[in-house]
């Protein structure tokens, strides 16, 4: 989510600070663990040219992962505020809204969508977003390149008071435990395990591969899995737990982003009285292993 002057300061000095700073590998895992924290969100205004102000902060940074993963964000739009219209022509973007309703729009046409939902934006293609309710909106901002650069060109276009398509001329994307099945096909995970792949390879012309939702309910686990190719960020979307990164544990909480590099264990277990509910963004080493696990995928699939 790049900023106009001076915002854009604002957001290289939040992407640069040492404090917030995504540690390396070699450091232990609680570090690495990105917190959504309130009290780190700072206040802006008119972000892409957008109506009034939202607070943001990062959560991880492109250091988290060796992959071209840049962010993720997170932050709360302000009630009548949004993100304004806006290209990306080396990197694809990711609005999500934990709550509460949107107004997303992607290439000038734009729907109203109740969270939790996001909205991807292909590299070469526009989007906004704005919230037109008189309440606060939680939101979450993904981000991956062709390299570890941002890019953006803003149109100036707060994207308020216009026509609404009662169904989306964009993809989309529902993080609804209702859609979710007994596992098949996640690597580590049993039957208990529920799960739905929201989005898939070809949504995106990047790296970046899926965006998994999956729910581990009271007392179950994601067994250790390693893939040499593939990256991810595991987002915490509600309940607590444990991972378990190589030979390390820590706990986790709402709001919190794991990242697991290539060739990293990762194991995930279950705590307290609630499921632990994730959403997954997958990133491949390059294009060429994300075609290779695409077919890898389609083979599965093939197989009787």
């Amino acid at each position: 989510m790049g900023l106009k002057t001076p915002q854009t300061g604002l957001l290289l000095a939040l992407l640069a600070c040492p404090a917030l700073a995504f540690a390396q590998p070699s450091a232990p895992l609680g570090e690495r663990i990105g917190h959504s924290n309130p009290a780190s969100l700072r206040l802006t205004t008119a972000v892409h040219g957008g109506a009034g102000t939202m607070k943001f902060a990062p959560v991880l940074g492109a250091d988290a992962l060796s992959t071209n993963f840049i962010f993720l964000h997170q932050g709360v739009i302000a009630p009548h505020s949004g993100i304004g219209q806006h290209f990306h022509n080396d990197c694809e973007e990711m609005f999500v809204i934990l709550d509460g309703e949107a107004e997303f729009t992607v290439d000038g046409r734009t729907s109203r969508l109740v969270g939790p939902v996001g909205a991807p934006n292909r590299k070469g293609h526009a989007h906004a977003i704005y919230n037109p309710t008189d309440k606060p909106v939680r939101w979450l901002n993904i981000n991956v390149g062709m390299t570890k650069s941002y890019d953006n060109f803003d149109l100036d276009d707060p994207r308020t008071n216009v026509a609404l398509d009662p169904i989306p001329q964009f993809i989309t994307m529902r993080l609804d435990r209702r859609l979710l099945k007994p596992a098949e096909g996640l690597p580590g995970a049993t039957r208990e395990i529920l799960y739905r792949r929201a989005l898939g390879p070809t949504i995106f012309a990047t790296a970046w591969s899926y965006v998994d939702h999956v729910l581990l309910p009271v007392g179950t686990a994601l067994d250790a899995q390693t893939e040499a190719d593939m990256s991810e960020v595991y987002y915490v979307i509600a309940g607590a737990g444990e991972v378990t990164v190589g030979g390390d544990t820590a706990p986790l909480r709402p709001g919190d982003a794991i990242p697991i590099d290539l060739g990293q264990s990762r194991a995930f277990r279950q705590t307290g009285p609630d499921p632990l509910e994730l959403m997954v963004i997958g990133v491949a080493r390059d294009l060429a292993s994300k075609a290779r696990y695409r077919e890898a995928a389609q083979d599965r699939l093939r197989r009787p």
